[in-house]
């Protein structure tokens, strides 16, 4: 396989996941002193429909004759032809790819046909190139021409639309929209975002493949419901038919570029144009539509440059700046400004000067903000907004004038969320805890003051701030713990949660009965006011219960208070037995063992 083929493959595949929508939409709006052309040229070397081999070039030309005075804006190229395409081409030795693909598909009889047209924006190459002639070369759809010659949809050719600038224009508005739509027998689609001022002058061209000039059947155009026609380049009957309008060729072969006027056709208000196609037997697909409307009207849009915030306090500063960008006039002064905070309207404001096309103003505005707006929240502004949702000057565009920035009343950014601790119940829900190391986890630079409080209102007022990190004991459980990170210039705060559990209890099994303090009594660590019901009972070797205690109880001393009891209830030295029931949910099977008893 060539490499060639090989990138079309490649290509092909890419489409699975970077398609882009067939139907005919909006792609770029102009607002100024514009106009626009179309060049291009096909690669038929006649009509499809009479040849008697099926041949194609790989490559053709045109020209661009621009005035002097003509500004070039943008380009666009489309190439396009049968098959699943070639998405690599030379422009004047240029290698190409595309920045967009369209693909057609459709079924005549027991043929699966495939057509292509691909976009890229080749704008610097012909703001370089300029006037003069415009080769598209290696175009190759030599490897399907004979099975599309089959129902004569053999084709391929391509196109450049240009938009240019030139100050002796009026202001006008130029709309380009693009995809690909086919008949055979009918399709209808709207051209919306239009904005009518002025209907004189006004034209719509459209870049069409694989008309024919000699088939006529029921072929139609219409907008807005009157057909259109350019006699006798493109005949009421016969509009696709291989003509360039521009230049006025009727040999253009299997491809059109024509233009027409909208005067008669469009009206003063309108904001959208009705366009339907038909034919009874052609097949043709519409690739691009470009509509020119005299157009004379400012377009104001606000953004929010930045919002400054003051630490805890509900002041903030917003600073923004008014365009009058791609408009047609100048846009007054005193243009309302609306601003909103989280959808509620807040204040105005409004600008200060005119301010002329492709210009702009910046200002600021100073906003207390309502005691129930918390962190985050969305500031909002409007332009050409009462503080009603109504505006006061006619724009080119009504659906831009908003900006919305979520911001917060911290100036540094939120913190980590820190993990609650668990320790052992040490009676009444007191525990011990270590949380040293959150102070470099919380911590956002390595300067940031980190401090811990045992209660948010101590935070506010930096009292009994809590020093022993790694051995603090909480006196009751759940209880959260208030951090403060200062960056110096402000600060933010978060909390954590200290719990404690029911841990199994620790059995010291030796008691000496000399009072000196040490192992006096039956010890059990992480019993009495953990676990309040529990009961524990002591037996001699014998299996004789000699002691009973619970949570009210002081823990054995090695006196017997249950059986025979002799010499003041001390018993003798050695080995016993206890039991111990918890009495809770989690603990439910009695803990056993044995203990020492000694002098």
């Amino acid at each position: 396989m060539s490499l060639k083929l090989l990138y079309i493959a490649f290509i092909v595949n890419l489409i699975s996941f970077s398609s882009y929508g067939q139907d005919i939409a909006l792609y770029q709006q102009y607002n100024g002193r514009y106009d626009f052309t179309f060049i291009g040229n096909g690669l038929n070397p006649e009509e499809n429909s009479f040849m008697s081999t099926p041949v194609i070039n790989t490559s053709s030309s045109a020209v661009l004759n621009l005035n002097p005075s003509d500004q070039i804006q943008n380009a666009y190229l489309y190439w396009a032809g049968c098959g699943p395409g070639d998405y690599e081409v030379k422009l004047n030795g240029q290698t190409i790819t595309p920045d967009r693909i369209f693909n057609h598909h459709r079924t005549n009889g027991s043929l699966e046909l495939d057509y292509f047209s691909t976009f890229t924006n080749i704008t610097n190459l012909v703001q370089t190139t300029g006037n003069g002639t415009y080769t598209l070369s290696d175009l190759d759809l030599n490897e399907w021409i004979s099975y599309y010659y089959q129902t004569r949809t053999n084709f391929g050719g391509w196109a450049i639309i240009i938009i240019y600038k030139n100050n002796n224009l009026p202001l006008n508005q130029i709309n380009v929209y693009d995809g690909l739509q086919a008949v055979p027998t009918e399709i209808s689609f709207t051209l919306n975002s239009l904005n009518v001022i002025d209907n004189q002058n006004s034209k719509i061209g459209f870049l069409a493949w694989e008309g024919d000039q000699n088939i006529a059947v029921n072929e139609s155009l219409s907008i807005n419901n009157n057909l259109i026609s350019n006699p006798p380049l493109n005949p009421i009957s016969n509009a696709f038919n291989g003509t360039n309008s521009f230049t006025n060729d009727a040999n253009l072969h299997n491809m059109d570029l024509d233009v027409y006027d909208l005067q008669d056709n469009i009206h003063v208000g309108d904001t959208s144009a009705d366009i339907r196609m038909t034919s009874g037997q052609d097949f043709v697909m519409i690739n691009a539509i470009v509509t020119k409307l005299n157009s004379q009207l400012p377009d104001a849009v606000v953004a929010i440059d930045n919002i400054t915030t003051e630490c805890n306090s509900k002041a903030i500063t917003v600073h923004y700046t008014v365009t009058n960008f791609e408009a047609t006039a100048v846009l007054p002064a005193d243009v309302p400004i609306a601003i909103y905070v989280n959808g509620t309207y807040i204040q105005s404001t409004q600008t200060q000067n005119q301010i002329e096309i492709d210009g702009s103003e910046s200002g600021t505005v100073f906003l207390n903000l309502p005691a129930d707006i918390v962190s985050p929240f969305d500031v909002q502004l409007v332009v050409d907004d009462d503080g009603n949702h109504h505006g006061t000057v006619a724009e080119i565009r009504e659906n831009n004038n908003t900006f919305s920035q979520n911001t917060s009343l911290y100036i540094s950014d939120a913190l980590a969320i820190l993990d609650e601790l668990v320790s052992c119940n040490e009676g009444y829900t007191v525990g011990t805890f270590d949380f040293s190391a959150y102070e470099n986890q919380i911590k956002q630079s390595p300067t940031d003051v980190v401090t811990f409080y045992p209660t948010a209102l101590d935070l506010e007022n930096g009292t009994n701030e809590i020093t022993n990190l790694s051995n603090y004991v909480a006196p009751s459980t759940p209880m959260a713990i208030f951090v403060k990170v200062d960056n110096g210039n402000c600060f933010n705060t978060t909390s954590f949660l200290l719990k404690t559990k029911k841990c199994k209890p620790i059995v010291y099994n030796f008691i000496s009965k000399n009072d000196d303090g040490i192992n006096d009594t039956f010890r059990i660590k992480g019993l009495r006011d953990v676990f309040l019901n529990y009961r524990l009972q002591v037996y001699n070797r014998w299996g004789k219960l000699v002691w009973t205690g619970n949570n009210n109880s002081p823990e054995w001393n090695g006196v017997a208070d249950q059986g025979i009891i002799l010499n003041d209830k001390e018993i003798t030295n050695g080995t016993y037995f206890y039991s111990l029931e918890l009495h809770d949910d989690d603990y439910p099977t009695p803990l056993y063992g044995y203990l020492f008893l000694s002098e």
